[in-house]
């Protein structure tokens, strides 16, 4: 719902429990009016301070400077005098870097509009509602759209920009974000997922203190490293209480989030594309639309926060028919065999894998070109028939009779400097003439900027698929930007070569599930390199991790559900030890962790132990009780092995609070060690519910907790079935 209060020149954003709130200062300046619980009055304009000094401009004009930089600004621009972080940054032609942005006007309307080219939240007229503030520079003829939609049943504010060259001349975009936010400090604590390979999105928590802090990527994707996310909370707050301020970026390229502590106790978070190397020249009658930022505000603490994000993302983001269906089982022959394989080895797993209930298939990286290592190939997009003799339309066939679905590895973003496609198209790799072009895993980037390079290799991909049913593709990307340069831009575009890629990947994606509809299609990049909002737009589901140790993942699944939905984590069982970190861990507590998630297989399946085998028909058949109230349940975190280091736990809890699961995996043995109550979360206090044939009162049960018995031994795990009696 937008109220719109004209007398008071203010405009609030309401959700079923929230309220965003925007006004217009001086006919000109849009200023932050608020944003937490639910707001019935509009006549609050008292929040903007405006009987303080510095006056406004129109009083006292001669103090514009200090009214700028500490006034809350909506969207805050360089040049003209707010030195805290500016949201826009715009270059006129004579080189001037300054914008001012006056206020023009406003529309509102039901439903949602596509963001042209991108990723982004949807809805129909019957569940979203969207406010277009406009706004203009006069002297560069610059249209400036604020958008923001809210969505029916979704405490989230959805956020974008829309900037037009409505003048004569060019002018280049050297910085533009898609969100900010302009508040008092209250002791803010500051939130972000940070990691590297194998150990991505590990929850950080630090005091926001004076200056600016941000995690950030200009790699090309959103990263190992650092994560499009980023959350103020109050220093309360845990998974029940405090407040929650976030942000999460609907985009699969460099990002900047921010937070930023004023010299007068004011914090300004800001999201966006990182402005490093980044300009994008706008000619006469030209747009740019920026991504979408998903805010999301929480007076429940962290876990209300990510059912929020849980539910809009299921609702309102993900697209795929899979979002609500069962996922195949899959064993990937990855970690089996590597590059070592023919069609004889894939079939002898196929087979074994076909007796223990495992629906798929899946043949992952060197099947195509010569690729026996990971140092040629990628490019050369057709079967190897020295390894799978008979080619691909037998081998599926051959799976097929085994009651097996087939599922795929490629790589179409990457090519390898030994292949043909680079020997006859070198000017098609990312590259600065006249300097070596850095290699990552002996591999090079396509410029898919270039609709002639991603055409052509999509056609590839797309001849295979065509040639035998293929029923999943696991789309990779091994590598990060360097040496940027395109041979089809102009020297004054070059900037905008990063962005331009990952349009290039979204207009693939988005070709691929259109020709491919009944597809089920998971990406992935070296793990979860590039497990963002963008990516969810296309794939129902991410790999979210190189790292399969079930010990390792606790930490690593606990900041991806911390966002995204547990139906978006692709997760497996790997044999031990690890091939990471050669940890051994039980083979059921392998699945019980991998539960979280899409649930699969990553290894020789031929070479378990009778005992392991059992294992696994035992753990497919708990996949297939409990997927349905994994897949769409609530999300409720109880505790975290990160934080005691002695065991984690989640529950998912049926949307009608009928039925749960109750997940417990202990990390650590501790000598002398009594049972301990685990206060559950979720359930209906007024209801009672059975758990091991024992009934319990709900609010027992949430107050008093359950008991858990220590193990003797490190790893053990749980699953604890909870059904209203």
């Amino acid at each position: 719902m937008i109220r719109v209060d004209e007398k008071n020149n203010v405009f609030f954003l309401d959700t079923e429990n929230t309220s965003y709130g925007i006004a217009i200062v001086e006919d000109r300046y849009i200023e932050h009016l608020y944003y937490g619980a639910k707001l019935k009055d509009t006549d609050v304009r008292y929040l903007l301070r405006e009987d303080e000094p510095p006056f406004t401009p129109r009083v006292n004009k001669r103090e514009t400077g200090s009214f700028l930089d500490c006034a809350p600004m909506e969207y805050p621009e360089a040049g003209m005098g707010d030195y805290r972080e500016g949201a826009l940054c715009v270059r006129s032609e004579q080189g001037y870097r300054a914008s001012e942005l006056v206020y023009e006007g406003y529309e509102t309307f039901r439903g949602k509009p596509q963001l042209e080219g991108l990723p982004a939240t949807w809805g129909n007229e019957s569940d979203c509602s969207t406010l277009k503030i406009i706004c203009r520079d006069r002297l560069l003829n610059m249209k400036v759209t604020l958008l923001y939609s809210v969505f029916e049943g979704a405490d989230a504010v959805i956020r974008s920009v829309l900037i037009e060259n409505e003048g004569k001349e060019p002018f280049y975009i050297e910085k533009v974000l898609s969100a900010c936010l302009d508040m008092d400090d209250r002791n803010f604590e500051m939130i972000s997922l940070v990691g590297s390979w194998a150990r991505e999105r590990h929850i950080q928590r630090m005091p926001l203190t004076y200056g600016r802090h941000n995690v950030a990527s200009f790699k090309g994707n959103s990263s190992h490293q650092e994560h499009p996310f980023m959350a103020l909370v109050t220093p309360e707050t845990t998974q029940n209480v405090g407040e929650v301020y976030a942000m999460n970026f609907v985009y699969s390229g460099n990002f900047i989030a921010q937070a930023e502590k004023s010299q007068f106790d004011s914090v300004r978070m800001t999201m966006g594309l990182h402005p490093e190397g980044f300009t994008w020249k706008l000619e006469p009658g030209e747009r740019f639309t920026a991504p979408e930022v998903v805010m999301v505000y929480s007076d429940e603490g962290l876990g209300k926060m990510t059912r929020t994000y849980h539910d809009l993302y299921r609702n309102h983001l993900i697209r795929s028919p899979y979002l609500h269906k069962k996922r195949p089982i899959l064993i990937n022959n990855w970690e089996a065999t590597y590059f070592d394989f023919d069609e004889k080895k894939l079939l002898e797993i196929a087979k074994e894998a076909s007796e223990l209930g495992i629906e798929m298939l899946v043949m992952d990286d060197g099947w195509f070109g010569k690729r026996s290592s990971d140092d040629s190939s990628l490019g050369d997009w057709y079967v190897n028939e020295e390894k799978i003799k008979g080619g691909l339309h037998n081998l599926v066939e051959n799976v097929g009779e085994l009651g097996m679905k087939f599922g795929i590895w490629v790589e179409p973003e990457m090519i390898s400097p030994e292949s043909e496609l680079f020997r006859e198209h070198p000017d098609w790799a990312i590259q600065i003439p006249g300097r070596d072009i850095t290699q990552s895993r002996a591999q090079y980037m396509l410029d898919l900027s270039r609709d002639e390079v991603a055409d052509f290799v999509y056609e590839m991909i797309a001849d295979i698929l065509k040639s035998a049913d293929i029923s999943y593709v696991k789309w990779d990307m091994n590598r990060q930007m360097a040496t940027l340069g395109s041979a089809a831009l102009p020297a004054d575009r070059q900037g905008e070569l990063a962005h331009r890629y990952i349009l290039g990947v979204y207009r693939m994606q988005e070709r691929l599930i259109n020709d491919f509809p009944d597809l089920l299609l998971e990406n992935c990049a070296s793990g979860g390199g590039r497990f963002d909002p963008g990516m969810l737009y296309y794939s129902p589901q991410i790999w979210c991790s190189d790292d399969t140790d079930a010990v390792e993942r606790l930490a690593i699944q606990e900041g991806t559900a911390m966002i995204y939905p547990v139906s978006s984590i692709g997760a497996h069982v790997s044999i031990c030890p690890n091939h990471t970190v050669g940890r051994n861990t039980p083979f059921e507590t392998r699945g019980d962790v991998a539960l979280l998630g899409t649930f699969g297989y990553e290894l020789d399946i031929t070479r378990l132990s009778r005992d392991e085998k059992e294992q696994v028909k035992e753990q497919v058949k708990k996949y297939h009780k409990y997927n349905d109230l994994i897949r769409e349940g609530d999300y409720y975190r109880l505790a975290s092995a990160a934080d005691n280091m002695y065991y984690d736990s989640w529950m998912i809890v049926e949307k009608d609070k009928s039925r749960a699961l109750l997940f417990y995996v202990q990390v650590r043995a501790r000598a002398n060690a009594k049972s301990r109550f685990l206060r559950l979360a979720g359930l209906d206090a007024e209801k009672r519910y059975v758990i091991n044939g024992k009934e319990y009162d709900g609010s027992l049960l949430m107050q008093a907790g359950v008991r858990i018995s220590s193990e003797s031994g490190d790893f053990r795990s749980k699953v604890i079935e909870i059904v209203k009696a």
